[in-house]
Order: C-alpha cells, then sequence, then structure tokens
C-alpha cells in the first residue's frame, strides 16, 4: 500500500505539470481550430533559456520564468502572426496548412537549438535538486513540489485572466463562436496571435519548471508535443478543465506503469489509457465536469 501511495503521489505531481503543457495547446485548439505540432519544440526553447539564465546569470531555474514566460510569448505571437494566420482560407493541396507550418516550426526551432547547443544532454543542478521532505513514510521530492504549486499558482492566475479581463472574455468568446465574437467587434486576428503567444508561454512555464528535475537536448521536443495532444484529447478537445483532468490522468498512470510495469515502458502505459479513452470515451473526461 505504502508503494501504492508513494507511486500516486509522484503522479500527481508529475501531472500538474503536464495539465499545464496541456492546457497551452487546448487554448490554442479553440482559437486557431489546430494542432500545434510544434508545441514540445517551444517547450525546449525555454527551457535552453533557462538553462542559459542559470549557467551565465547565476539565476535559480524557476526565478527565470520572469524571462521565459514574457519571451516564449513574443516568440509566439509573432510566429503566430507572420507564419500562422496568414495561412488561413489560403487554397492548398493539403487543407490543414496551417498543422503543416507547425510542423516545420518544429524542425526548425529543434535545428536551431542543436546549432547553438549541440545534441548533448544537459541538466540543471541547484542546491536543493536532490533535497527531499517526508509525511509520514511519504517522500516528497523538494524540486517536484516546488514545480508542482508554481504550476497551480500560473494555472489560478490564467482562469483569473480568461475570466475576469477583457482580453480573457474576448479569447473565450473566439474558441466558442469565431463569427459571433467577429460581429461583437472582437479583432479576431489580434486575438489569435496572443492566444498563440499565451499557449507558448504556458508551455514555456512548464518547461522551466521540468529543467530542474528533467535532462534537455534538442529533440526532446517530441515526445512532448506528443504529450501534449494526448492530454488535450484525454481532456477534450476545448476544455481548459478537461487539459488538467488529462494531465493529471497521464502523470498518475505513466507513475504506476513506472512502478507496476517498467520504467522503459511508462509512456506505452500512457498511450495505452489514449487509446482506450478515444474507443470507450471520445469525448474526453470533459464530459465528467460540468465546467
Amino acid at each position: 500500500m505504502f508503494i501504492f501511495i508513494q507511486t500516486l503521489v509522484a503522479g500527481v505531481l508529475i501531472g500538474g505539470l503536464y495539465a499545464l503543457i496541456g492546457i497551452g495547446m487546448t487554448l490554442i485548439m479553440g482559437v486557431m481550430g489546430i494542432i500545434n505540432l510544434a508545441h514540445g519544440q517551444i517547450m525546449m526553447v525555454s527551457m535552453y533559456i533557462t538553462l542559459v539564465c542559470f549557467n551565465y546569470f547565476g539565476m535559480d531555474p524557476y526565478l527565470s520564468l520572469v524571462i521565459t514566460m514574457p519571451a516564449l510569448f513574443i516568440i509566439g505571437y509573432y510566429l503566430g502572426k507572420y507564419l500562422l494566420v496568414p495561412l488561413i482560407g489560403r487554397e492548398s493541396i493539403l487543407p490543414e496548412n496551417q498543422v503543416l507550418m507547425t510542423v516545420g516550426i518544429g524542425i526548425c526551432l529543434t535545428e536551431i537549438m542543436r546549432f547553438i547547443f549541440t545534441s548533448n544532454y544537459q541538466s540543471v543542478r541547484t542546491g536543493y535538486s536532490n533535497k527531499a521532505f517526508s509525511l509520514g513514510e511519504v517522500s516528497f521530492n523538494f524540486p517536484l513540489v516546488m514545480a508542482f504549486f508554481l504550476a497551480i499558482i500560473i494555472t489560478v492566475l490564467l482562469f483569473l485572466f480568461l475570466m475576469k479581463t477583457d482580453i480573457g472574455r474576448a479569447i473565450r468568446a473566439t474558441a466558442q463562436d469565431k463569427d459571433a465574437a467577429v460581429l461583437m467587434g472582437i479583432p479576431q486576428r489580434k486575438i489569435t496571435y496572443a492566444t498563440y503567444g499565451l499557449g507558448a508561454a504556458l508551455t514555456a512555464a512548464a518547461g522551466t519548471l521540468l529543467l530542474p528535475i528533467y535532462y534537455l537536448f534538442p529533440d526532446l521536443g517530441g515526445q512532448f508535443t506528443l504529450k501534449a495532444f494526448v492530454i488535450t484529447i484525454l481532456g477534450g478537445m476545448g476544455s481548459t478543465v478537461g487539459a488538467i483532468l488529462g494531465g493529471l490522468t497521464l502523470g498518475i498512470f505513466e507513475s504506476l506503469g513506472a512502478t507496476y510495469i517498467s520504467m522503459g515502458l511508462k509512456d506505452a502505459v500512457g498511450m495505452v489509457i489514449f487509446l482506450l479513452v478515444l474507443i470507450f470515451v471520445p469525448g474526453g473526461l470533459k464530459r465528467f465536469t460540468k465546467i
């Protein structure tokens, strides 16, 4: 029973970070109507920025959130403005040319980081990297707990932004009905740019929070793009609350798989859960919430 509880705790903690990644993709999907296949690569860029801040300026990885989130928001904003939104309505052989563009963006970001930092594995080691504390018999990794609570704070601030500000309401309105939003005077294109930037900033936050407990190399983005896609489908497309449930679900089942099956098969366990949800709950986990 102790091993199960320990595994469950670890799954919830990592699931909180997964949820942050999933929310970013969900926002982009809701407003732009596309799967952002550069999502993990954007996260990877934020991790390299965090690495530079730590190695060259001695900045604590969590403190570098004040740099990585605005930086990736700006990058995301202009990627949306100059590379993605201009493709709307353009005729092409394949209809989803925006999705293909995100693939190209992801490849370019990966190769730029490889050119600058090489393909070597890197990590950030801080004074608290190996610290842990216990509550009863359950052990908690200190950096993971810190990352989890910072992810909660960022998520709460996001919901307040979406619910209480004019820009947030405009984003929600555009996601619900683009034509009605335009008729109400909402500048759809600017909101689209801002949403891609916001999604990039959220995944940047997740990358920064992950770096003290994870390794880094240029091809890391691909696996997290897949995780973000799985989380989005698990939670139900376009649902931010569903993305939180999807992230927690993926984190818990990956952790259970690593403990009870094999560390090497933990990602496979997540994919099995993904397939089961597609078969038996095709609308995603959002059907179990009224929000």
